[in-house]
This record gives C-alpha cells, structure tokens and sequence, in this order.
C-alpha cells in the first residue's frame, strides 16, 4: 500500500508543490483548500497523472468542526493517514503595528497557530502507536519572518510562524517515543502568490538583493526540504528546522 500525506492549503504555492513532489514519490494525497476548488482540482489531476490517488477537501482549518471533518472524510476516502504537512497559513495587507485591530490579529492566530494545532491534534489520533497507529510525521510550514519579525510589514504574522517554532519544539519531544517525528521548514523569500495577499506582488524581486544567494526562492525548493524531512532519510531527526531562506 502507498503511504497517505494530507497538505493543508495545498491549492497553490508551497502546497502545491509538495503535493505534486510527494505524488511523484509514490504517496496517496489528501489536499485541503480554504476557497480555491478550481486550482485544488488541478492539482489533483496532476497527481492523479502520476499514479497515485489523490482527493481535494474543502476545509476553513481555523474552524475546529472543519478540521474534524477534514480528516473523517481523508479516513473514508483514502486511509490511515502517514505524514501531514501543515502549510495552510494566512497574512494580511502589510502594516505597522500600530496599525494593527485585534480582529486581523485574532483572525491570522486562528488560522497560523490554533489551526496548526488542530490538525497536529487530529493527526496524533491517527499515527501514534499509543493509539494502535503506526507512526509517522509531520512537518510544519513555519517562516523566515519567525527570526526577523517582519518589521513594518508583518508582526503579526511572524509572531504567529514564532508559535509554530515553539509547538513543534514542544510537541515533538510530547510524542517522540509514540512514534511520530515532528519538523518544521522555514522558508524564506519565496516566489508564491502568498505575496499578493500582502498587497505586494513583487515583494521577493524588490527584496532580493539583501538574500546571501542573490534571488528568491522557489516553491519546489522548500517542497524539497519537506519531502526530505517527511521520508526515512530523516528517520532521526525531530524537533528540528530547515531553513530555506537562500542564506538569510
């Protein structure tokens, strides 16, 4: 049997990538989408192009009825779940703190950290060995920003990649001996459409002189380092980081 990966915000960017990279390695794929069916779909087609089977669910991961669904609908569809990857994750139009309301913050938390969380949570159910699993790992989608803090753009934002650090820290060590390795990747200046969502398309191109390697990266490159720390190759490695920040 092919072992099951689930990619939370896997309809474009980082997520899509890794979705596309673990499919070309022999994984079933579950990716989850907030409000991009269209691009979900064809994602999936070109999984399924590969040879594996792959599902698109709809699912707000901010929103705890959401996720528990999400992952009865990956039970019934595909199976007992091997690797989660949670990439889902939010930011808003660039700003200065002073700025900032307690809505936009309350609502990028819900999505970065308390979703995060939640689908740990729901994961742990389905891999430790506590629970009649068989194990298995997961690798979340943290930032560059967790170490720079975003100055003028977006605090918000790292404050919530810098929760992510702290609970795969500490989450790994919690079910380390259950089986379950827990990983994060940092990402740096990356060419994805997240950029937008900030108000400035161009962002990495405007900022890229200030990147040890001189360029942005790209979304295979920290598919990459995920694909890496979900396989056996990574095997003794938890509670650990891969930045992919072309030197920053």
């Amino acid at each position: 049997m092919r072992p099951i990966a689930l990619i939370t915000g896997g309809s474009r960017g980082i997520g899509a990538a890794t979705a596309l990279l673990l499919a070309e390695q022999g994984y079933d794929l579950c990716i989850s989408y907030r409000e991009r069916p269209a691009e979900a779909g064809k994602i999936v087609e070109a999984c399924e192009a590969l040879g594996v089977k792959a599902i698109a669910l709809q699912a707000d991961i901010s929103r705890e009825e959401d996720v528990e669904r999400l992952f009865r609908e990956l039970d019934n569809r595909l199976g007992r779940l091997n690797a989660l990857v949670n990439n889902a994750g939010m930011l808003m139009q660039q700003t200065r703190v002073e700025n900032l309301s307690a809505k936009r913050i309350n609502k990028i938390l819900q999505t970065n950290v308390t979703g995060t969380l939640l689908c740990c949570r729901e994961a742990i159910k389905r891999m430790s060995i506590a629970r009649d699993g068989n194990g298995g790992a997961i690798v979340n989608v943290s930032s560059g920003a967790a170490r720079s803090g975003s100055p003028n753009e977006y605090v918000d934002y790292a404050a919530s990649k810098g929760a992510v650090d702290s609970l795969t820290i500490g989450l790994s060590k919690e079910v380390a001996r259950e089986g379950i390795r827990v990983n994060a990747v940092r990402p740096g200046l990356i060419h994805t459409g997240m950029h937008a969502d900030g108000g400035e398309p161009h962002r990495v191109d405007r900022l890229k002189s200030a990147i040890p390697l001189g360029r942005g990266g790209h979304d295979r490159e920290v598919a990459e380092a995920i694909a890496w720390l979900i396989s056996d190759k990574a095997s003794f490695s938890t509670g650990t980081f891969i930045d992919v920040t072309g030197g920053l």
